[in-house]
């Protein structure tokens, strides 16, 4: 039996092949990617290769075996997701998998926001479509802050339009061994994890942990909703995206990113990473 990842080449999907690689076979690890250039390091590795495109249907009808494990990993094309996912799921249903893994989002048919709508939209397509599931409600990762750090020290304050509300991230490390435990484990099929870090910091707090591993003065400016918006834009980002980033702090605002259903510690078997040792990583 194959374990199956798609979208492999992405920053998720590299570490789940690491955590994979750590405790299975390469010759029962498969991956699908559409550009075999840029998988050429997975393929050395010995995983094998499998070209399907999320846009194109009839490329994935061989990218499954029956009775294999597969991990969706969620497209990166904001508003593209739903054909995308579309398409992968009817593939997995044709080919007969033991199970489909889906990386969603935290808090699920309760997750309000706008980024959210198209994970709820796949949970519910692959709930109708029969197959053994298993969802992975991605809480937010550390790197989505630490991976944005030269504006912050440049400025010297952590921007966001959040107010006091709190995130429970953890390190996409973390989550990648949660998706490789449970496609290497039984007793996962029909589960729904709820993922996210063991504790939630604030963005006041999150700024003294970037003072304190830079030597700078850092605040925590919180401004409203609009004129986040306008930041953003002015920084380069198409105001679609950014409408929906400053609309993922309002959802910070109101909890919704704040829960430590304690899930991804228990998968991994380990504590999550806190913010502070992937704000010094980032910093080293």
């Amino acid at each position: 039996m194959s374990i199956v990842v798609t979208g492999a080449t992405g920053a998720l999907g590299l570490l789940v092949i690491d955590e994979l690689l750590a405790t299975v076979p390469a010759d029962q690890v498969a991956v699908v990617v559409r550009n075999k250039e840029k998988a050429a390091a997975l393929a050395a590795r010995g995983v094998e290769l499998r070209i399907a495109d999320y846009d194109d249907p009839a490329s994935l009808k061989g990218a499954f075996r029956p009775g294999e494990r597969v991990l969706l990993i969620s497209g990166s094309e904001v508003g593209r997701r739903v054909p995308q996912h579309t398409a992968v799921v009817e593939a997995a249903k044709a080919a007969g998998v033991a199970q489909l893994a889906y990386t969603g989002v935290l808090g699920g048919p309760g997750a309000d926001f706008q980024l959210a709508a198209e994970h709820k939209v796949t949970e519910q397509l692959i709930l109708d479509s029969g197959l053994p599931y298993t969802f992975l409600r991605n809480g937010w990762y550390n790197e989505n802050y630490t991976e944005n750090l030269a504006p912050v020290l440049e400025h010297g304050a952590v921007v966001a339009s959040a107010g006091d509300g709190r995130v429970a991230s953890a390190a996409r490390a973390d989550y990648a061994a949660a998706a490789a435990a449970v496609l290497t484990s039984d007793g996962h099929l029909g589960r729904v994890y709820e993922l996210s870090g063991d504790v939630a910091w604030s963005f006041a707090e999150y700024a003294a942990e970037v003072a304190k591993a830079s030597g700078k003065e850092i605040a925590y400016r919180n401004v409203p909703a609009a004129t986040h918006q306008e930041i953003l834009v002015g920084a380069g980002l198409p105001e679609a995206f950014a409408a929906i980033l400053v609309d993922v702090d309002a959802a910070i605002e109101r909890g919704l990113l704040a829960g430590t259903s304690g899930d991804l510690a228990r998968l991994t078997g380990r504590p999550t990473t806190p913010i502070a040792a992937s704000v010094a990583a980032a910093l080293a």
